[in-house]
């Protein structure tokens, strides 16, 4: 079993970064891909961004790339969604998973977070 917990969500005006971490209990983690998703109001859940198990692969959105970098720490148990030159169109709720069931794209995936908020003012 698998706890996953969000932070670093919350208001920042256009141009600026937020830091996401998707603190995890379970000893699987560090073994498992793990991916962030983002869910804006009316609209259905759509991926973000994913890191391999070792860290040494990663993949992005084309909305996002070369604006957020997705790390983590195993040691830490934490991965983290570094978000630059932020958009209003980046406004949602933000949610880190892991273990997945299908590929890192969809959101199949067994254990999810609750999900923090990010706010972009224009």
């Amino acid at each position: 079993q698998v706890q996953l917990v969000e932070s670093g969500g919350g208001l920042v005006q256009a141009g600026g970064s937020l830091r996401l971490s998707c603190a995890a209990s379970g000893r699987t983690f560090s073994r498992n891909a793990v991916g962030w998703f983002r869910q804006a109001p009316g609209k259905e859940r759509e991926f973000v961004a994913a890191i391999s198990w070792s860290g040494n692969s990663a993949c992005y959105a084309d909305s996002v790339k070369g604006r957020f970098t997705i790390f983590r720490d195993n040691a830490k148990n934490t991965v983290y969604l570094q978000m630059n030159s932020l958009k209003p169109e980046d406004t949602a709720v933000y949610y880190c998973a892991t273990d997945p069931r299908d590929s890192v794209y969809s959101v199949s995936y067994t254990y999810w977070g609750q999900g923090t908020k990010v706010t972009v003012s224009s």
